[in-house]
């Protein structure tokens, strides 16, 4: 049985806080974190969760409300992914054909004058009708339906997962930069600590040499009154 009274350190919260805000955005129980870093720090879960729930917690509390909105747009993604997947299975496949693109007829522009008309094929002056639309428009129509067709539910999946690892990383960064802030906070509180007691021993160092010369002028003034003393007795 795992059993630890020591103090928890920084370092120990910080592992606390990064697996439970793991669990909770991949959709696992806090329960399940408590036993990952129960294990990893020699605690009993219970102990891990007590820890959480009383001092933790409470210090990150917009990275779990993060977590769990991520959590939410995970399902979510997943189930459409699924329901694709499944419409894609369900969906009969379709035969390719070796039938030649139909040629959509429009009507051909009229010509009002002699002068020469620029238009985007070639026009049969005979035909007054119609004229057909070029093959390098319906070609162009049909590879763009191909290139939008090309994604697949690899790559959805691929977009995903990398999306998850840069989540991760940001987390990650944002711990960290939370520890450095309350390091910086602890350093600057020291240093003013260090300050106003180097200002208490320089005032210290002050009153002892104020002290010191006030001795010395006493010791003159009795010395010079000795030395009068016994010029008259002398006399």
């Amino acid at each position: 049985m795992k059993v630890r009274q020591d103090a928890w350190s920084h370092e120990d919260d910080l592992l606390l806080a990064e697996t439970v805000l793991r669990y909770i955005r991949d959709g696992g129980t806090q329960l399940a974190a408590f036993e990952e870093v129960g294990d990893a720090l020699n605690r009993t879960s219970a102990a891990c969760g007590f820890r959480w729930n009383a001092e933790v917690r409470k210090k990150y509390e917009p990275a779990v409300a993060i977590a769990k909105k991520q959590r939410k747009e995970k399902k979510r993604a997943q189930d459409k992914i699924a329901k694709m997947q499944q419409k894609s299975e369900s969906a009969p496949a379709k035969k390719a054909t070796n039938q030649p693109l139909e040629m959509e007829w429009l009507p051909a522009p009229k010509v009002d004058s002699v002068e020469k008309v620029s238009l985007p094929f070639e026009y049969d002056m005979e035909d007054e009708e119609y004229a057909p639309l070029p093959v390098r428009n319906a070609t162009a129509t049909f590879s763009a339906a191909s290139a939008a067709a090309s994604i697949t539910l690899d790559d959805c999946i691929t977009f995903l997962q990398n999306f998850q690892q840069n989540q991760n990383s940001d987390y990650r960064l944002q711990l960290e930069s939370e520890r450095l802030q309350k390091e910086n906070q602890l350093l600057k509180q020291k240093n003013q600590s260090l300050e106003k007691q180097l200002k208490n021993l320089e005032e210290q160092q002050v009153a002892i040499n104020e002290d010191y010369e006030m001795l010395v002028q006493i010791m003159d003034r009795a010395r010079r009154l000795t030395g009068n003393s016994m010029q008259d007795e002398v006399m």
